[in-house]
C-alpha cells in the first residue's frame, strides 16, 4: 500500500499572493478544508509545505501556502501533482478504499480461480466501476478486460493488505 496518496494536481496560479489552483482528484472537495500539510512532487524530489488557506472557485480548490507570498515563487509548481501522507489522509468508512490502494489488487471469483488484476476504477456518479484486466485464457472469447460495478452484489471482499479482492460476475460481464 502507498505512503502518499495523490490528491490533486495543480493547474495554475490565482492571482498575486502565491495562490495556485487544484485540480482535485479526490471524490470529496471539502476534505481539503482539513489539511494541514501536503506535499508537492517535483520531478526530483518531494516538497512539504504547510497550507495557511482553502477557498473554493467552480471545480478547482485554491490553497494558499504558508511562507509564499507572490505568484513567482509558486509558478515553478504548476502541472505538478499534490499528495498527503497516508496518516494525514482522511478516515475511510467502512467499505471504502483508497483508489491507489485497488489499482494492481488480483481480482479473484468466490471459487477462488483468479479472474485478473484491477486497472482502473471509473467513476460514473451512481457507483465507481473497476476495470480489471483478464487473465490469460480467462473469457475465452478474445475479451482482454471486464467492467465490474463496485456494488454489493459484486465485490465481496476487498483486501488490500493481502492484494486481493473477491467478486461475484454477474451474467452478461463476460460477453
Amino acid at each position: 500500500m502507498e505512503d502518499i496518496l495523490k490528491v490533486g494536481v495543480i493547474t495554475s496560479t490565482h492571482g498575486v499572493r502565491g495562490e495556485v489552483k487544484v485540480y482535485p482528484t479526490t471524490d470529496d472537495v471539502n476534505r481539503f478544508k482539513k489539511l494541514k500539510n501536503v506535499m508537492i512532487d517535483t520531478g526530483k524530489e518531494m516538497l512539504s509545505f504547510e497550507i495557511a488557506g482553502v477557498k473554493f472557485f467552480k471545480n478547482m480548490v485554491i490553497l494558499k501556502f504558508k511562507g509564499i507570498d507572490n505568484v513567482d515563487d509558486v509558478q515553478k509548481y504548476r502541472q505538478k501533482d499534490l499528495y498527503v501522507a497516508r496518516k494525514d489522509a482522511v478516515k475511510l468508512y467502512k467499505d471504502e478504499y483508497f483508489i491507489a490502494d485497488l489499482i494492481g489488487i488480483e481480482v479473484f471469483e468466490e471459487d477462488g480461480c483468479k479472474v485478473g488484476v484491477l486497472k482502473e476504477v471509473m467513476p460514473t456518479g451512481a457507483n465507481d466501476v473497476y476495470v480489471v484486466e483478464l487473465s490469460e485464457g480467462f473469457a475465452g472469447n478474445g475479451q482482454t478486460e471486464v467492467l465490474i460495478p463496485a456494488i454489493k452484489q459484486c465485490i465481496l471482499e476487498v483486501k488490500p493488505e493481502e492484494n486481493k479482492m473477491t467478486v461475484h460476475l454477474l451474467d452478461g460481464l463476460l460477453e
